[in-house]
């Protein structure tokens, strides 16, 4: 089957370059266009990687500077302040993936989804690490009749920041919004910084201070679960495993509440671990989502709408990826 590439904007940063490199390991003859902030670096990835090119986007021109080369879906990894990558993909036809918008961010991507909704698939990419968080915490909430509360804390190990635009979206959020997400007793809130700070345990016990984080996780496990108390925040240490003396990694500790089946008390404490840190985990999920919109793992393309990642990607599947990278759901003592 003959594809058309796909365009990674920002694709020679750290989670493109990660994500160019799962996809190149699970489609070898899959065609790739970098798009990078520098042509040097997107090259250099493009030669790596064999059967794929660096190009220059030109954020202003409808065509991206592209021409009418086809590609057959668009993922974007910095924040696309134009919605440039949208707008191309839109206008053509094909899925778009974004990781760096904020949840005060999406009203004019939807607007554009809204005006031709039949158009392609559009994917709010803003999840914590891209479906790591979502699809955990429903697998961890399939014994419960009934949730009633979700608390997220997510440990980033100080030697875990990410790159240049990882950095520019935590100062660009924390710039523009001094308050925070959360859903308290059935109802959306925004509280001050100072009152959503928190603490939870990491996985080996150790008490993490946190911020509040706005989360857009905390709508779409709202929408599904209808938990009437959700909060999200995120605390920077030391991870659980370089605590122990080994290399860095990424955690988010899930405490979930709420009733069994025959209506008794259930609460559980669960932790998805994942060796390498933040950026490999988030790669795995968007590049499963490229493969998924692209209808690169054998199966029909994603119909057009707008969706959250855990919508689109295979629970079972990504679950099972998470393990052959060397990640799990722990199961954690409640505290």
């Amino acid at each position: 089957m003959s594809v058309s590439p796909i365009l990674l904007m920002g694709g020679s940063g750290e989670i493109g370059r990660l994500t160019a490199k799962a996809l190149r390991a699970q489609h070898p003859g899959l065609p790739l266009l970098i798009g990078g902030r520098s042509t040097a670096r997107a090259q250099q990835l493009a030669s790596v990687l064999g059967n794929a090119e660096a190009v220059v986007i030109d954020p202003r021109a409808e065509d991206l500077g592209l021409g009418d080369r086809p590609v057959s879906a668009v993922a974007v990894f910095f924040a696309d302040e134009r919605l440039s990558g949208l707008r191309y993909a839109h206008a053509r036809g094909v899925p778009h993936l974004s990781i760096s918008s904020g949840i005060y961010e999406i009203a004019p991507e939807i607007a554009i989804h809204m005006q031709r909704p039949d158009a392609a698939a559009v994917v709010l990419g803003y999840e914590w690490l891209v479906g790591a968080t979502t699809i955990a915490t429903l697998a961890c909430a399939e014994p419960f009749a009934r949730v009633e509360s979700i608390r997220i804390g997510a440990l980033v190990d100080e030697d875990d920041q990410g790159g240049p635009a990882v950095a520019e979206d935590f100062e660009r959020l924390g710039r523009v919004m001094p308050s925070v997400l959360a859903r308290s007793d059935g109802a959306f809130v925004w509280r001050t910084r100072d009152d959503a700070a928190c603490e939870f345990r990491a996985i080996d016990g150790t008490a993490i201070k946190a911020a509040g984080f706005s989360s857009i996780d905390i709508a779409g496990l709202a929408a599904v679960t209808g938990a009437s108390d959700i909060v999200f925040a995120i605390g920077t240490g030391i991870s659980s495993s370089r605590r122990a003396g080994g290399a860095k990694s990424t955690e988010i500790i899930i405490e979930l509440t709420g009733t069994d089946a025959q209506g008794a008390p259930l609460r559980s404490r669960h932790a998805v671990f994942h060796p390498g840190g933040a950026a490999p985990l988030t790669a795995l999920g968007t590049s499963m989502l490229l493969e998924r919109l692209a209808g690169l793992d054998g199966k029909p393309a994603t119909q057009p709408g707008l969706f959250f990642p855990y919508q689109v990607l295979d629970h079972a599947a990504y679950l099972a990826r998470l393990e052959q990278e060397g990640g799990q759901i722990m199961t954690l003592p409640y505290s």
